[in-house]
């Protein structure tokens, strides 16, 4: 003996009673010297105090208890049914013998001397031996590798049941001993204990294998199934695959492995939730009309299918129960109807996306669209949601540089019509109008479209592309409301139906009555005065072309002073009174050029001016040029006859805003065009000076310049005319040469020649 041995013999004296101990150190997993029955025979004194023999028989324990629970380093066996587990005992499952049994309950009953004395001491924990030495390390190196190869080489659809299958026979094998012989001895049945292990397994499960390919092979095995149960269409079920597993079943392996619970719950909501929104989509994407029932067919396809499957697949993991039949199922009031407003959430996200092209379809009968949007924009999120969208698609499909103006007021009119419907309040209509009203300001041509459109007549919007039909009815079926009406509706205190201003309108917006199409776009501009100037050069151009009616001129004037008030429309009313002032006096002067020629009958006269206050007139062309002298005797003739009337003013004849009635007599045909004074004035410059000279006349560009005093451009101008209307023909061998087609060819009068 050393002198290290002696001295620690003189402190602890070998007590005779007891042979050498077992080695304290546990068996190393899978080592042959541990596996098969205990043989070392065992006999354990309760009652034994010493602290020396204590230690060497709960060594002894220790060394048997350890040796029971220990595990051979192997795969584990297949386990097909119950009947299977037999072949676990004697390798897997060892024997149960009395020394096994008074060495386990030392080391774990709360009633033993040694238990008690070690108590918090995890080195000497049974339980923390036994998940840290035996499961996680044959987990780890035997189990784990094996269903990782699984997933990787298994198809996807049914990798995960190969998976529950090992976890499975693991948790049969893990567990057995536990529950057969460990918990028993536990205080409280374990049940304490019990947690600690399951516990303790789950988070292996979770940290050791990939979660996120487990949960997609999940996820992926669950819709294929949803889909097939409820009848919906996608790729994902396909034909001439195997028939899947049962997943009612696989859900009640995974709960009782520790897998299932909220996890495998969030998986299925998220799955139904795809299910859900597949459904609509395919169902009722695209079924706009009004009166709109997808709503109600909608909440009753969720009733008595949907609701009914979910409740089925959340059965097992709720309560452990696993119903047959659809009957067995009791589906709660409150559900349904929760799951009800989901659906119509998944209707309301597709609306949305559909929004823009229910729009565009406006005309066609898109209204039941919005009424399904409608109960969905009933929170502030939603409202937010389908805004932004909008306004996103907007800026992607509308406002480009390559969208014409005229697509984009159309566009707009619809939006106006449109959310109306969908918010009465006008919230809505606010946030989705202010990125194209701030787009259709920086447009030269919208004013001139929307005051064009607002002028026009039915006709005329069939025939002009830059006329807005929309509009020209809107403004016949319109209902007038002055500016200052809507300025004071939030005063009107005798209003019973008053309303706040909803929670989710901004700082500056205001409510308003009446989302009128025309006040919309009226007040488009950020000042009046842009638009007011437009109107009068439109209302300008159309009343010297018109020679009859100015009704829709007049009541489009008398709508837009009640809305901007008299003072800024004066000018268009000074335009109207010359107008109708001329026709007057025309009248007057033919009476008295009548009365001059003694009362003989005269012809119909040749000529009918209007006089224009010039300080109350946009500018108007004043480019002079020569006109006919049967022309300048009628201008003089009616200047004498105005001068009489009106003593104190003069004329300034404005010759290039003038129309004429031609009529040309040529060889084969006679011509009537109503054109302008200078295309009159050039025509005639081809005349024969005398009237039985009947060879045609060439002139040249650089003549009738110089005869008729005018510009090139007007010139010019006129030829083209002439030339369509097959009046005139320029020469093939002088440029600028042009004479009178006098006699039309026959490729000019049979139209199936020139087709070919």
């Amino acid at each position: 003996m050393t002198a290290v041995g002696r001295v620690f013999a003189a402190v602890f004296p070998p007590l005779d009673e007891y042979s050498v101990p077992t080695p304290a150190a546990t068996p190393v997993l899978g080592s042959g010297g541990f596996e098969g029955t205990v043989e070392a025979q065992l006999t354990i004194d309760w009652n034994l105090k010493d602290t020396a023999a204590e230690q060497v028989q709960w060594e002894r324990a220790w060394h048997t208890a350890t040796t029971f629970l220990s595990l051979p380093a192997e795969q584990l066996p297949a386990i097909n049914d119950r009947d299977d587990l037999d072949r676990l005992y004697g390798k897997w499952w060892k024997h149960f013998t009395p020394e096994v049994a008074a060495a386990l309950r030392y080391v774990i009953s709360p009633d033993s001397f040694g238990a008690r004395l070690r108590k918090g001491q995890k080195q000497h924990d049974l339980l923390h031996w036994y998940f840290e030495e035996a499961g996680l390390r044959h987990f780890i190196q035997l189990v784990r590798p094996r269903i990782l190869k699984l997933l990787e080489e298994t198809d996807a659809k049914y990798a995960v049941t190969n998976v529950v299958i090992h976890l499975e026979r693991a948790h049969a094998v893990y567990l057995h001993n536990l529950e057969e012989h460990i918990y028993p001895l536990c205080a409280d049945g374990g049940g304490q204990e019990k947690r600690w292990i399951m516990s303790n397994l789950t988070g292996l499960l979770t940290y050791s294998l990939p979660q996120q390919k487990i949960n997609d092979d999940l996820t992926e095995l669950f819709n294929m199934h949803a889909e097939a149960a409820l009848g919906i269409q996608s790729e994902s079920s396909g034909t001439g695959q195997r028939k899947p597993p049962n997943v009612r079943r696989l859900a009640t392996r995974l709960q009782d492995i520790g897998m299932g619970g909220s996890r495998l719950q969030k998986i299925l909501a998220n799955v139904m939730s795809g299910v859900l929104s597949t459904y609509v989509k395919q169902n009722y994407a695209g079924e706009w009309s009004s009166r709109s029932q997808v709503a109600a067919k909608l909440r009753y396809w969720v009733e008595n299918r949907f609701a009914r499957y979910i409740v089925e697949m959340l059965a097992p993991l709720n309560t452990g129960v696993r119903p047959q039949t659809t009957s067995e199922t009791e589906i709660a009031l409150s559900d349904v109807e929760k799951w009800q407003e989901i659906a119509i959430e998944h209707l309301g996200a597709l609306r949305t996306e559909e929004l823009f092209n229910i729009i565009v379809e406006w005309e066609n009968d898109s209204r039941g669209a919005i009424e399904d949007l409608k109960r969905y924009v009933t929170n502030t999120a939603a409202r937010t949601h389908v805004t932004s969208s909008f306004c996103e698609v907007l800026s992607r499909r509308l406002l480009q540089p390559g969208a014409a103006t005229t697509e984009i007021l159309q566009i707009y009119i619809s939006i106006i019509r449109a959310f109306t419907l969908l918010d009465s309040k006008g919230v809505l209509l606010d946030r989705v109008a202010r990125p194209i009203r701030r787009y259709l300001r920086d447009r030269e041509d919208t004013v001139v479209i929307v005051v064009s459109s607002l002028l026009a007549d039915a006709e005329e919007t069939s025939s002009n592309s830059d006329v807005l039909p929309e509009l020209a009815e809107e403004m016949q079926n319109n209902t007038t409301t002055t500016a200052q009406e809507e300025d004071d509706a939030d005063l009107d205190f005798d209003d019973m139906e008053w309303m706040p201003d909803p929670v989710d309108a901004g700082p500056d917006y205001k409510k308003s009555k009446y989302l009128d199409v025309i006040g919309s776009l009226i007040s488009l501009f950020e000042t009046k005065d842009i638009f007011v100037k437009e109107f009068q050069k439109v209302l300008g151009e159309r009343l010297l072309k018109q020679a009859q009616d100015f009704e829709k001129e007049i009541r489009v004037l008398e709508f837009l002073k009640l809305r901007f008030g008299e003072a800024p429309l004066q000018a268009c009313e000074v335009m109207l009174r010359d107008i109708v002032d001329s026709r007057r006096l025309n009248h007057v002067i033919l009476v008295e050029q009548q009365k001059a020629q003694g009362h003989r009958t005269a012809p119909e006269p040749t000529m009918h001016a209007r006089i224009l206050s010039h300080l109350f007139w946009p500018a108007l062309h004043s480019e002079d040029f020569s006109l006919p002298l049967e022309i300048s005797a009628s201008q003089a003739l009616w200047a004498t006859g105005f001068e009489k009337i009106k003593q104190s003013r003069k004329l300034t004849w404005l010759n290039a805003l003038g129309q004429v009635t031609v009529e040309l007599d040529l060889e084969d045909r006679t011509v009537t065009e109503v054109v302008q004074t200078w295309q009159a004035s050039v025509i005639y410059a081809f005349q024969n000076a005398e009237s039985d000279d009947r060879r045609p006349i060439t002139k040249t560009v650089h003549q009738l310049m110089s005869s008729l005093s005018m510009s090139e451009s007007f010139v010019r101008n006129a030829l083209t005319f002439w030339v369509g209307k097959l009046v005139l023909r320029p020469s093939s061998t002088h440029a600028d040469t042009y004479h009178v087609l006098e006699t039309l060819p026959s490729s000019a009068l049979d139209p199936s020649s020139s087709s070919k």
